[in-house]
């Protein structure tokens, strides 16, 4: 089924490039974002947090293990309270873990809102960058190469270099029209 839709979207785009002889543009995201040091230093930081947290979950981990053992071993010598406040204790322990698991590492975790907050104004900026290319280029279609959008293209349709020169120039096309603007008035 994934094959059909590949093939038809690239039926669809080739017919519809033959029949409006639209100007097609291929930007790969994942490249331009890798590209530019204020997100690698983002990213960086939120890696350091990330093996914080995975740390502080390792030695949980071993706390839990050890606790776990040690109650195994002396569980035929409790009675009573003992034994149930060092069975709380473990099992307090062990729930912990889980709980620490699914909020920070879960799919709605703190990491992936992190993620998604680190790379929400990267790709904000990489899409008016896009629409500065789109526009100066008189492009018809842009397409994602990191979305699996595009079966093959040749390099001269690559536009993520030019996308990525505006980014670190820090100016799009947008932009100047906005200081244009601003310098009439």
């Amino acid at each position: 089924m994934k094959n059909f839709k590949i093939i038809f979207t690239f039926v669809l785009f080739l017919l519809f490039g033959i029949s409006s002889a639209q100007k097609i543009g291929v930007v790969d995201t994942d490249y331009i974002l890798n590209k530019l040091p204020q997100y690698k230093e983002a990213e960086a930081r939120l890696n350091a947090q990330i093996d914080t947290w995975q740390s502080e979950l390792q030695n949980l981990q071993s706390e839990y293990e050890s606790k776990r053992s040690a109650f195994e071993n002396e569980k035929v010598l409790l009675i009573g309270e003992q034994l149930k406040l060092r069975e709380k204790e473990v099992l307090d322990l062990e729930k912990n873990i889980k709980t620490t698991t699914s909020l920070r590492f879960g799919a709605n975790g703190e990491i992936t809102k992190l993620r998604t907050n680190l790379v929400q104004p990267f790709q904000d900026q990489i899409w008016r960058a896009i629409e500065s290319v789109y526009e100066k280029n008189g492009l018809g279609i842009v397409l994602d190469k990191t979305r699996d959008n595009v079966l093959i293209h040749q390099k001269r349709y690559d536009y993520s270099d030019k996308v990525l020169d505006i980014l670190l120039k820090g100016e799009t096309s947008t932009d100047k029209k906005a200081k244009t603007n601003k310098s009439k008035k």
